[in-house]
């Protein structure tokens, strides 16, 4: 009996090959991406000290007024502005993109690319 990998697994394994090339710093921290199958979560983060200086998801007030479901690309839009709206008022202008090891396709292409459109440059 052929035994199939854990799809997870291998998007970890993938996570962890990008990670040792790219890390966050005080200049352009790291925007992470995490993907559920009923939310969308982003971190920007400063890998140097290791904090976590703005987070947004599906489940924050603003986005569920917003969209009635968080695992779908209009919920990603909406998370991708709110990230780079909330990322600009911290002062934070260029970021790192860290896809999570998800392929650029989809929800996760959707959030980046509202993110370009609303200030954030990566």
């Amino acid at each position: 009996m052929i035994k199939k990998e854990d799809r997870n697994k291998r998007r970890q394994l993938r996570h962890l090959r990008v990670r040792n090339k790219v890390a966050g710093s005080i200049e352009r921290p790291r925007l992470a991406v995490f993907r559920s199958l009923k939310h969308i979560y982003v971190q920007i983060i400063n890998d140097e000290t290791g904090t976590t200086l703005v987070s947004v998801s599906t489940l924050d007030p603003e986005i569920r007024q917003q969209v009635a479901y968080g695992g779908n690309i209009e919920a990603a839009k909406a998370v991708g502005e709110l990230v780079a709206k909330r990322a600009l008022e911290n002062g934070i202008q260029q970021v790192v993109f860290d896809r999570g090891g998800y392929l650029y396709h989809g929800r996760v292409a959707a959030l980046a690319e509202a993110a370009r459109a609303a200030g954030l440059e990566f």
